[in-house]
């Protein structure tokens, strides 16, 4: 006996209604993991320099790139607002992560194609590879310093919705000044204890990727310390942001390098206190908290990265 034309209406809409519940579940979650990185991972925060509050919350995924961005940036003498353009272009086209996916064939950071001559798929995964040669196209575009963000980031970019960077505009300068050492201190990152005590050489090899073999890190038992001075300053900060740029890239890099501690300008960040303000470890020169003599001084010196045993 055929059932009801009602109970069959009924069967019908819970089995829609229970299909289209796990649809929008799956959406949601895509869309926590593309926009935010996902919650479950450790998490950073950058607050603003100028005292108004402002502040930007983010994925460790996300800041490991944002930190490689900007030092390829200010590596290649670009001002802070170029730095600013890329990171705003990159949270667009892929939320700051490295994904092997895209709409048709573009990869990686800033969605670039291999077909349009942007480099091979190997090339464009590479962050610090995508980022130079955003960097060298920005260079061609007359004036892009001067230039709404929106109009210089599609100089480059060449988007169907160019209007779409603007949203991240201030999320952008906050990291970039940040990032480029301008706004001191105003980085933290949680990172959970490593499965495996952290290498130096390791810490070396991605130091001279992000910023050049001028870096020149040197590297002790168990530290890897990098001479912040004139010399070592990119054409626009001095050797004071210079030193903020290297220890703020340190602490956005700390969870996958297994940083431990990072210390500069008299203040320290540790992965014990993640999350937390970068504090005053005590005197100037006094001894640290492992017993060695900490060389964050004030201003110009030397950045301490100690790592995870």
């Amino acid at each position: 006996m055929p059932e009801p034309p009602t109970l069959v209406r009924r069967g019908r809409l819970l089995r829609i209604g229970a299909a289209v519940a796990v649809l929008l579940a799956l959406v949601g979650y895509v869309v926590v993991q593309y926009v935010f990185g996902g919650k479950a991972g450790p998490r950073c925060q950058v607050v603003s320099g100028d005292g108004d509050g402002a502040s930007y919350e983010f994925g460790a995924e996300q800041a490991q790139n944002a930190a490689t961005v900007a030092a390829v940036g200010t590596s290649r003498g670009m001002p802070e607002r170029a730095v600013t353009i890329a990171l705003a272009t990159a949270l667009q086209e892929s939320g700051l992560r490295n994904i092997s996916h895209g709409d048709r064939d573009s990869l990686g950071l800033f969605q670039q194609r291999p077909s349009q001559g942007w480099g091979n798929e190997r090339q464009i995964m590479d962050p610090a590879y995508s980022a130079a040669r955003f960097y060298a196209h920005l260079e061609d575009v007359p004036g892009y310093s001067r230039l709404p963000l929106t109009v210089a980031a599609q100089r480059v970019q060449r988007s169907g919705y160019p209007q779409a960077y603007a949203k991240h505009e201030p999320d952008a300068a906050l990291l970039a000044a940040a990032l480029t050492g301008r706004a001191p201190a105003t980085l933290t990152c949680e990172s959970p204890a490593a499965d495996e005590p952290g290498d130096p050489a390791k810490v070396r090899a991605a130091l001279v990727r992000d910023f050049g073999r001028d870096v020149a890190p040197e590297s002790g038992s168990g530290t890897v310390t990098v001479p912040v001075d004139a010399t070592t300053a990119t054409t626009e900060s001095g050797a004071e942001q210079r030193g903020w740029e290297l220890a703020h890239w340190a602490v956005a890099q700390a969870s996958t390098l297994g940083i431990e501690r990072v210390s500069y300008g008299g203040r320290e960040w540790s992965a014990a206190d993640s999350g937390q303000e970068w504090r005053k470890p005590g005197k100037a020169g006094g001894a640290s908290t492992d017993g060695q003599r900490n060389d964050a001084g004030s201003g110009a010196g030397e950045v301490r990265i100690v790592i995870g045993q």
